[in-house]
């Protein structure tokens, strides 16, 4: 049995005219994944260190496969340049327990 792995996203958004096309399609990409979505939003307390600037996105996904399975996809793929052209972005996964 695999752990849960998370997909975290720290977005600065930069054109928010430029990114409505990945938010309007963004959600259909992740449905044959079944995430559960658990963060969106940028109500950020800062506790140490330099803190995101923007929001902040997590999503659980039952396995890393499952993670990559979406990120990987034809349809996510095809939308992602909108993301990386209209933000400042980091993105990775994180292996739960």
């Amino acid at each position: 049995m695999s752990n849960p792995t998370y997909f975290i996203a720290e977005v600065e958004i930069c054109d928010a005219a430029a990114l409505q096309p990945y938010l309007d399609a963004v959600g259909a990409t992740i449905v044959p994944f079944a995430p559960q979505m658990l963060v969106n939003g940028d109500a950020v307390t800062q506790l140490e260190g330099q803190g995101p600037e923007g929001k902040i996105v997590i999503m659980r996904f039952d396995s890393k496969e499952a993670a990559l399975g979406w990120y990987n996809s034809p349809a996510y793929q095809a939308i992602i340049g909108y993301r990386t052209n209209a933000t400042i972005s980091r993105t990775y996964l994180v292996e739960g327990l």
